[in-house]
């Protein structure tokens, strides 16, 4: 049985009910046996995101035509995941999506796992590549992209938690994307409290093209942009629009000997997506791996950044090494704004804060997976 806050508000009371509607709708819509192949929720997604088709699809329809159940003779005939379970915002340039905290999705805390946001966060992406009519078959890819052999690959991931959700807490997630250029796109993640309306988390990502088959990257070209910027904003917006922010800062490289270390780590298939490559998620566990455990005891994680440098396959052994890095200025993130801007204040003597470096390698040759970045602080007294 899901435990119920003391003094549930009105918001919390339609937000419940409002899933509630879509599970139920969720469950009628799947027990039907209306689609062949149904997405499933939860999924993890990789870190080359996306299988193109060897051939070039037809034209998706257009974002308006899919927002609408496709009828005849008075039958459902389809109606995507996405379109279900979260919709476009009015402007139709980013996608909301609510979620319920699941009693599988916690830990000791009771409070939901890294994982379980970083897995949210990937879930509401493709829900809204799904939403706008991009390929089902791989993650947002366009008619061109699978022409060209082309996929996404994430090359950067930044999340901040202010306030972890409880279980049976339901949230809310909006995520957009915008171009950076020639090379990087990028997608960010705000995250609420439904209860409350509370920015509770934010996070952004840079991806880039890679060719499938070459596994090189590619510069964007004109007609793959052509077709997803239109569903862009026309204005830049940022989750993180505040200066100096610790989503774009660099992440210095972990030299050995580290002072905590984790070696010999190995994909499960669990771990594994439907390319054979280890899932993004899986990278954030490895790299918490090595941390000592008086710090996951005392302290909960506020930040972390990650970039992607190399892929990992099904067979690779993976080391994950750990050391402190020293405070170049503590801040503690002061939300304010429906946007998730937050005003950076000075952390009161940087008592109970503490952050780490991170390096995963492979274990045969010390090739750099990736490096990362985590910042901690004190349990709240309970």
């Amino acid at each position: 049985m899901l435990k119920a806050p003391s003094s549930p508000s009105s918001s919390y009371n339609a937000a419940i009910a409002d899933n509630v509607q879509t599970l139920k709708s969720r469950d009628q819509f799947l027990g039907a046996s209306l689609r062949p192949a149904v997405a499933i929720r939860r999924r993890n997604t990789a870190v080359l995101c996306a299988s193109s088709s060897s051939s070039s699809s037809s034209s998706s329809p257009s974002p308006c035509v899919r927002a609408q159940i496709l009828e005849k003779n008075g039958s459902v005939l389809e109606k995507s995941v996405a379109d279900r379970l979260g919709s476009l915002t009015e402007d139709g340039l980013s996608f909301k999506e609510k979620f319920i905290v699941r009693c599988y999705e916690v830990g000791i805390n009771k409070t939901a796992t890294v994982e379980t946001i970083a897995n949210l966060l990937q879930e509401v992406g493709c829900n809204h590549a799904q939403s706008v009519g991009f390929s089902t078959d791989g993650f947002a890819t366009t008619p061109s992209m699978r022409k060209l052999r082309l996929i996404w690959v994430t090359a950067r991931m930044h999340i901040e938690i202010y306030k972890y959700p409880a279980w049976s807490d339901v949230v809310e997630i909006e995520t957009w994307c915008q171009s950076e250029g020639r090379i990087w796109t990028r997608r960010d993640w705000i995250i609420k409290d439904c209860a409350t309306g509370e920015v509770i988390g934010r996070a952004t990502s840079k991806w880039v093209m890679m060719n499938q088959d070459t596994r090189r990257l590619e510069k964007v070209r004109d007609d793959v942009r052509e077709e997803y910027m239109i569903y862009f904003p026309k204005e830049p917006r940022l989750a993180f629009p505040e200066e100096n922010n610790d989503s774009s800062k660099k992440i210095s490289k972990l030299e050995d000997p580290a002072q905590f270390s984790r070696l010999g780590l190995v994909p499960r298939r669990a771990d594994l997506d439907m390319n054979q490559h280890v899932n993004n998620v899986t990278y954030i566990g490895w790299v918490l791996e090595s941390l000592p455990q008086k710090i996951i005891d005392t302290h909960e994680l506020q930040t972390i950044t990650l970039d992607y440098r190399r892929e990992c396959q099904h067979d690779d052994v993976v080391d994950s090494l750990t050391s402190p890095e020293p405070f170049e200025e503590a801040t503690v993130a002061g939300l304010n704004g429906s946007n998730g801007s937050a005003a950076a204040a000075p952390a009161k003597g940087k008592e109970g804060y503490c952050q780490f470096l991170h390096l995963l390698r492979l274990s045969a040759d010390g090739l750099e997976i990736n490096r990362g970045r985590t910042k901690w602080r004190k349990k709240p007294a309970r």
